[in-house]
């Protein structure tokens, strides 16, 4: 049973690593498709938590035993097969995902636009199993699918040699996207003209760019990360609205019929390869919901329902 709870961890890291380098696409959105992502949210904010206690920058004088204590309650033995996972699928997918992109770009997209419409489901669902869907909380989702819809619409920018700085700031914006279903942190990357020096720094192995951009990312999460615990603890309704909008706003950048300056097109060519992997993709993503509701709701999503 251990090991197989750590092989679908694994496998679940995967996905959201894999969905990180697809533009577009957001390994937050996964995370809630597969059930962590609650879980993952608490956790790294628990450990931000324990870095804060450590300095005595949270409430009451700095405490190595409090932050210690801290540490060691996070869920390990689900974090760190996720991380491998993410940390393969990251490594990987620069190497595999991203020539696909370039060469498949209808196919590819088509793939993902079914994943993450199906994906919609989920938050759009527990919306409905804690107060249900107002006009007030329609006109709200609504506005923040606008606004996705009209972000992914930037036309792309273009960055050779990006200084350290740059590097680091990108980082600390676009990590936010990692975590926020529907907003994809390589999409922004891609907007601010980071994301091919980002994939090469990987393919690369340039540990100076990939070291600072890891500080910014850390620095980002760390802002973050607790506002996004507190809204899904105390406002979970309003936030799941504003979740189940962006990832249907995001559904622009995946649309597979697309101009060099991000215009869509109506579709035009290998229509019948795209609807095949848009099918496989909302599949894919209808299974995994299938069997969530054969073995019964996550720990985290009783959370949320009862928040």
């Amino acid at each position: 049973m251990a090991v197989l709870k750590f092989i679908t961890n694994l496998g679940r890291g995967a996905l959201m690593g894999s969905a990180e380098v697809v533009p577009g696409v957001s390994g937050g959105t996964l995370a809630l498709i597969v059930g962590i992502y609650q879980t993952l949210i608490n956790s790294i904010a628990d450990l931000v938590l324990s870095v804060r206690q450590l300095v005595g920058l949270a409430p009451g004088k700095a405490s190595t035993k409090t932050a210690v204590s801290t540490f060691k309650s996070l869920p390990w033995r689900l974090l760190i097969p996720v991380a491998i996972g993410m940390g393969a699928a990251v490594i990987l997918g620069a190497k595999l995902i991203e020539p696909l992109l370039d060469e498949q770009p209808i196919a590819m997209k088509a793939l993902f636009f079914g994943l993450v419409i199906a994906g919609t489901y989920v938050p759009a669902h527990m919306v409905t199993k804690v107060g249900g869907w107002s006009p007030s909380f329609v006109l709200l989702g609504l506005i923040s699918a606008v606004f996705v819809f009209f972000l992914t619409g930037l036309p792309q920018g273009n960055m050779a040699d990006p200084s350290l700085i740059v590097v680091f700031f990108s980082a600390l914006i676009a990590i936010c996207a990692l975590v926020l279903p529907g907003v994809s942190g390589s999409f922004l990357l891609l907007t601010v003209g980071m994301y091919d020096p980002t994939i090469a720094a990987v393919n690369d192995r340039n540990f100076t760019y990939l070291i600072v951009f890891a500080l910014g990312a850390i620095l980002g999460l760390a802002i973050f990360v607790s506002l996004l615990k507190w809204l899904l603890e105390n406002r979970a309704r309003v936030t799941l609205v504003i979740i189940t909008g962006l990832m249907l706003g995001s559904l622009r950048a995946l649309w597979p019929w697309q101009g060099p300056e991000r215009e869509l097109l109506a579709p035009t060519d290998q229509i019948g390869i795209a609807l095949l992997l848009f099918i496989a993709g909302a599949a894919f993503v209808t299974i995994l919901l299938a069997l969530e509701r054969k073995f019964g709701v996550t720990e985290e999503q009783k959370d949320l329902l009862e928040a």
